[in-house]
This record gives C-alpha cells, structure tokens and sequence, in this order.
C-alpha cells in the first residue's frame, strides 16, 4: 500500500512562496524559493471532470464503469485494467492515442495531485528519463521522455502526458500517450474525454491513495486481451500507465 508522506516542518517550511529577497553570504539577493504546490486544497473545476454530485445524468453519452463514468467517442476502443481481481483502470484508445483513466481516494480538504507528480518525476527520473512539468490545459502536469526497450531489442524513448485533477475526496488521473503526447490535434479529443468523465468515490470509508474499483458495463462486448504494456516506472504505483497494470478485457465502443 502506498501511503501518504508525513510532512515534517522542513516541508512545510518549503511551502510557503516567500515575497521578500534574501541576502546572501556576499550581499546579493538569492533567488526566491520556487513554491511546491502540493498539500493545497482543491481547486475549482468549471470544465471538468466531474463528481457524480455535480451532474443531472452521468451516463449521458458516458460508459458506466461504476466508479468512473467515462465519455464515449466514435471509434473508440475501451480496455478496462487489473490490479489483483480488481478492475482499476480503463484505457481509451482512439486510432494512434490513448489515454488512461484512473479514479482514487483523496483527503477531504487536501489534493494529492502536487504530491504524486513528485513521486512520478522522481521515479522516471531514477531511470534515466526525462520530466519536464508545464501547466497545460489541464493545469499543471508532467511531460515525460521514458526510456523503454523497443521490439526489436533496442533502447528508445516514449512520451507521455502525465495529467491530473483533485476533486471531493478523489483525484482522478490520466495517462496521455502515443499521438496524443505529442500532437496538439490529437490531444485535444482526449483531453474532453479526461475533463467530461464523472468521478463515483461513494460514502463508504477510504484511505487518501486507494484506488476506486470499476465494474464492467452490462452490455460489454468482449474482445481478445491485448498484449503485455512495457514497464519503464517503477518509482510511483501512479505512474501506471507504465505497465505498472495488467491489461484485462476490451470493450468497443462504437457511437
């Protein structure tokens, strides 16, 4: 189980955005402390995506997965991701770009979001891969170059987008790859998927961290399993994209 990292004074101290110069040992101003944006509260989402509180039909042109209601686009295919016997995650892929969607549990009145970039840049970093964290139209999120072994044996780099939103109690994050990493026209569709998908995080108890369990639809058309992904981050359990699941059952979807 991967649990949320105590914060020590140090930390808290890093938090704040100090205003005022600093002189240093040889009376120059030092450069000001870059703010960490993490442990902040939630921030508005007028666009999405959204809490099932906050919308009239979930399943409103939407594919109900009981803990994500996820957005259905012509020609896409949607592959649903184990971990255990739990289903946890579900892929869109839409011609050459996909983007995995995964919901988990969140402290009531503090996002993770700051925290698990950390965690996911530390990660790939330690693999010789490359971060780079922008704010999107997404908000803030990570560009990554990561290392994997190609399929004819050799050494190359994937990009990936790694992007997230804090909610009420939940943080749903996703996982852009192929086209969609790196073509703007591409990445648009899957970003509307991203901001109009519907989070269910239920009343029950939870611990911040854990994922929230999908089902599959009533009506899934089953396909074969697709082949193995590649594991290049191993540093964050939210980094799974990555490889990090096992790929289960396809459903296409076709509107």
């Amino acid at each position: 189980m991967f649990g949320r990292r105590k914060k020590d004074a140090a930390d808290e101290a890093e938090q704040v955005v100090d205003g005022v110069e600093k002189d240093g040992g040889d009376g120059e101003a030092a450069e000001e402390a870059a703010p960490r944006r993490v442990n902040l509260p939630p921030a508005p989402r007028p666009d999405g995506p959204w809490d099932i509180s906050e919308v009239t039909t979930a399943d409103d042109g939407r594919v109900d997965l009981g803990g994500l209601f996820v957005p259905g686009v012509e020609g896409m295919e949607l592959r649903v991701e184990v971990a255990g016997d739990a289903i946890v995650a579900a892929t869109v892929v839409l011609r050459d770009s996909a983007i995995q969607l995964q919901g988990f549990a969140a402290p009531k009145k503090e996002g993770i979001w700051g925290e698990v970039r950390e965690e996911i840049a530390s990660g790939i970093t330690q693999q010789g891969g490359v971060i780079d964290e922008v704010e999107g139209p997404l908000g803030w999120e990570l560009r990554a170059q990561v290392p994997v072994q190609l399929p004819d044996g050799t050494n190359g780099v994937q990009l990936v987008r790694f992007v997230g939103v804090d909610g009420p109690r939940w943080f749903l994050r996703g996982v852009i790859s192929g086209q969609g990493a790196v073509q703007p026209e591409a990445a648009g569709i899957l970003e509307h998927v991203f901001k109009d998908t519907v989070v269910v995080r239920g009343e029950g108890p939870m611990a911040p961290r854990d994922p929230i369990v999908l089902k599959l639809p009533n009506d899934a058309q089953m396909v074969a399993e697709g082949v193995q992904q590649d594991e290049p981050a191993e540093g964050s359990r939210f980094a799974g994209g990555m490889g990090q699941l096992q790929r289960g059952p396809e459903i296409t979807e076709v509107r």
